[in-house]
């Protein structure tokens, strides 16, 4: 029969000798249910110090019930995505991605409390030797650590973050290119340019024919690859050799991404209404996050500091109202920018769409994203000699002084900025036109 303690002889805790002569302990949990040691002990001393560890733990607000540490990790991190307030669309299709690709093969049917520094050391290793990227990489370890501190901080699961591996969470990322006033320019002007043609697969490469005059021709070399071809393509259409069809569209989203700083999904939700071109002004107070379903959702912008208003340069004003005068229709509530049916851009097939990797490899900047569009207007912004707050403001980034950036949002500390930016562009103007360039680099407004 097993013995247990006489009456009110240990202050915390209850051991007892089993049958088997190990000794098992018990003790009352914060929510007042006894719960009993997860094992054994073969001396009364070891059952003795396992209690006074607890002890200390629930002095200091530090112990973790061991029955939440049964939950597998699958089952805790994807309530704790779903459950992440203020999370947005295309961040939570991310975080599932993260989950469902990177950690839960490796770690998902772990319990919680079983989780090491050790294990989480040796899974970041094998992602990493399986050909996963060290970006990739950073950003499920990111992901992991965070869902982690809630189950220590919030849910008092765990006593310690078993993400401790040093570095684990460091992305490299190589500095992104800043274009040119020029290069941008000719960017606006070439996208959207294609050329009519087609291409087909023969033994040995490809074959390209292309319309010229409104006649087929046959080229007559034979490509190694399809994207050679199409490049070729291309090319012939910049330089009159094939019948190309230009759709100006997209001249305008690219001046206005970069020299407003907007983002994608900043610039892909202005209407009609938010823009001002009498006092060269856009408002943003949306933008559009299009999730990995397809479905587009229109909500705030990415930060709270991204609602804002902010300075055009009045150089590219001309080539805005020929824009709002030919592709935006006349409602207030009208988008901006806009796929040829009349519907919102989507990031999905605007590269196809506007030919956008065969225009920034022919301007020298091959590989070129989007929003390194926004990175060139930061830097041009950056150069004006405005301060850092009146920098945050037009770049809508949120800082611990948000009451001070929007006392900026009427633009006054934005005008500086904005002129500096002008100049810029008035330079590059002046330039080609001395050179007897003038509208080749698309700066001309009509066209």
């Amino acid at each position: 029969m097993a013995k247990g303690n006489r009456a009110g002889h240990r202050r915390f805790g209850n051991i007892r000798r089993l049958p088997s002569g190990r000794y098992q302990v018990s003790y009352l949990g914060l929510d007042g249910q006894r719960r009993y040691g997860p094992d054994t002990f073969e001396r009364k001393f070891d059952a003795e110090r396992f209690l006074a560890l607890i002890e200390v733990q629930i002095y200091h607000g530090e112990w973790a019930d061991p029955e939440l540490g049964k939950v597998e990790l699958r089952d805790y991190a994807e309530r704790w995505i779903a459950q992440r307030p203020g999370l947005r669309p295309r961040t939570s299709d991310l975080y599932f991605w993260l989950l469902r690709k990177h950690i839960t093969p490796f770690l998902g049917g772990v319990p919680l409390g079983k989780l090491s520094t050790a294990m989480i050391r040796q899974w970041r290793s094998e992602l990493l030797s399986s050909g996963v990227s060290v970006s990739v990489a950073a950003k499920a370890y990111r992901l992991l650590r965070a869902v982690l501190t809630t189950a220590v901080d919030e849910d008092k699961i765990l006593a310690r973050n078993p993400c401790r591996v040093r570095g684990a969470g460091d992305e490299q990322t190589g500095e992104r290119p800043v274009l040119t006033v020029a290069q941008v320019f000719e960017l606006a002007d070439l996208l959207g340019r294609r050329s009519f043609g087609n291409i087909r697969k023969i033994i040995g490469g490809y074959r390209l024919r292309y319309a010229r005059n409104g006649r087929m021709h046959a080229h007559s070399e034979v490509f190694a690859t399809r994207a050679a071809a199409e490049w070729a393509l291309w090319n012939m259409g910049r330089d009159g050799l094939a019948d190309t069809n230009h759709d100006r569209r997209y001249r305008a989203l690219v001046l206005l991404a970069t020299f407003a700083s907007l983002r994608w999904g900043e610039a892909t939700a202005l209407r009609r209404c938010d823009i001002d071109v009498s006092i060269g002004a856009i408002t943003v107070r949306a933008a559009f996050a299009e999730r990995s379903t397809g479905e587009l959702v229109l909500s705030a912008p990415k930060s709270r500091a991204g609602r804002r208003v902010v300075g055009i340069p009045a150089a590219i004003i001309p080539i805005l109202q020929e824009h709002l005068a030919i592709f935006v229709a006349p409602a207030p509530g009208a988008l901006l920018f806009t796929g040829v049916k009349g519907g919102p851009l989507r990031r999905s097939n605007f590269n196809k769409m506007s030919a956008w990797p065969h225009a920034v490899r022919a301007i020298g900047a091959e590989g070129l994203h989007f929003h390194d569009l926004r990175h060139t207007g930061n830097h041009l912004a950056a150069v004006s000699g405005a301060g850092l707050r009146d920098l945050m403001t037009r770049m809508g980034h949120d800082s611990e002084r948000a009451a001070i950036i929007y006392q900026h949002r009427a633009r006054g500390a934005d005008e500086l900025i904005t002129t500096a930016i002008d100049a810029h562009i008035q330079a590059e103007q002046t330039r080609r036109a001395g050179g007897g360039q003038g509208d080749a680099g698309g700066l001309r407004a009509g066209g």
